[in-house]
């Protein structure tokens, strides 16, 4: 029987394929309103400050602070039933956009995470694109 894999993104999505591409190349993009500045995350057409067009893409840095996690001890889905406990948290970019992603990199993520610790992303490689994951800084 095959290892089993981990769900990823469909690439043809409209507003989050720029998004998903630009991780192959191992880059976090999101979006900023050219008109009133909004930092807009996650990808989509329009500023959700001011609903203009007028979107540029910026690349973070790849560094946050953790605002909130959850610790799954539990999961149904044959890929990530292996990996139990594993952490789920919303991470604070520097640049302002605030993304969820699993938080590896830690013997016990029961213990070894907080709120406002200093995180950096990782790649986890796929053959169109990579999933960012965020290990302690």
């Amino acid at each position: 029987m095959a290892e089993p894999t981990r769900p990823l993104p469909k690439l043809t999505e409209l507003d989050s394929q720029a998004f998903w591409q630009g991780t192959k190349d191992h880059e976090l993009r999101y979006q900023q309103c050219d008109d009133c500045g909004t930092v807009v995350f996650y990808p989509r057409s329009h500023c959700t400050g001011c609903l203009g067009g007028n979107l540029s893409t910026k690349t973070a840095s790849g560094n946050g602070t953790v605002y909130t996690f959850s610790v799954v001890r539990q999961s149904y889905h044959p890929f990530f039933r292996s990996l139990v406990p594993y952490a789920v948290g919303w991470i604070d970019l520097d640049e302002g956009p605030r993304l969820l992603a699993n938080i590896t990199g830690v013997d016990d993520p029961t213990q070894d995470i907080q709120c406002g610790m200093r995180v950096q992303v990782t790649w986890e490689d796929h053959e169109e694109l990579a999933v960012p994951l965020f290990v302690p800084a």
